[in-house]
């Protein structure tokens, strides 16, 4: 790691598979972990991590399927070995106190890992990620719903894995478009051209509903341990509405709630608002 706020890359081996991570902060610094998001990597988190990484010390790995991670022939593409491999993945680095970003994707993950390993977590930030079914839109509702059986319903799922899709998942509920850098759909769209990718993310896709059956464990950790929270969301996000971040003050009547008028990828266009708030937040946690 660099105690300088310089992030560094590695790869390291997890029953199998080659994680790729980012790292960045001092050693002996309060830890943040970052889950990332579909259809991105470890990547998205690059800016947060350059500009708190002289005072945290932020890991954000690739999960099998994305980014440059590297998962052998016959991998099986479920939320239950993604959240396998980054389990694998924190106890190869000995992260053994943390706070979690869970952003999208990274929500189905790091509650699996939050549920197995409650010890392990200090803290939660939340992304527009998404644990109650309020904050499910009707399109969300649709995805979910989707099935391998029906006809036309994998053609759906491989036409939001275009170039066309990827952007319209940034540029949706942006209120100034022209602040987000186009070189962030094209970088998730050269990794989801990757040979087998796209196959991985349609096994994915009908996995979601996995993660909705799960909310109600989810929640009950949450009334179980109330961990500190930090929730951030973007209002304009097509898939995970508004009524997902208040869900979380059910049961964490504490919790820190800011809403942006922004979309899904509320860190492309709020991160000067965003990154002063988690910094507070882990500030906070010592």
């Amino acid at each position: 790691m660099s105690s300088s706020g310089q992030i560094v890359h590695r790869y390291v081996e997890v029953d199998g598979v080659r994680v790729f991570y980012r790292e960045t902060g001092p050693a002996d610094a309060p830890v943040l972990l970052l889950l990332h998001g579909f259809p991105s990597g470890s990547h998205q988190y690059r800016r947060l991590m350059e500009t708190l990484g002289g005072e945290f010390r932020l890991v954000a790995p690739d999960y099998p399927g994305f980014g440059r991670t590297e998962a052998p022939a016959g991998f099986t593409y479920t939320f239950d070995r993604l959240a396998d491999v980054t389990e694998g993945f924190v106890t190869a680095l000995g992260l053994e106190r943390f706070a979690l970003y869970v952003f999208d994707f990274g929500a189905p993950v790091g509650f699996r890992i939050a549920v197995r390993r409650p010890e392990w977590i200090t803290g939660l930030v939340v992304q527009n990620g998404n644990a109650y079914e309020d904050g499910l839109s009707d399109a969300a509702r649709q995805f979910i719903a989707l099935r391998r059986e029906v006809p036309g319903d994998v053609e759906q799922i491989r036409g939001l894995l275009t170039l066309e899709g990827t952007r319209f998942q940034y540029e949706t509920g942006a209120s100034e478009p022209a602040r987000l850098d186009p070189d962030s759909w094209t970088l998730d769209q050269h990794f989801l051209e990757l040979p087998g990718r796209k196959d991985a993310q349609v096994d994915l896709a009908l996995d979601y509903r996995s993660n909705v059956a799960r909310y109600p464990e989810w929640q009950a950790w949450l009334r179980e341990y109330a961990p500190p929270a930090l929730v951030v969301w973007g209002t304009g996000d097509p898939f995970f509405t508004p009524p997902g971040a208040h869900a979380y003050l059910r049961d964490l009547p504490q919790a820190r709630l800011h809403l942006f008028e922004t979309g899904h990828f509320a860190l492309e266009e709020r991160l000067p608002e965003i990154a002063p708030l988690v910094a507070d937040f882990l500030r906070g946690l010592a």
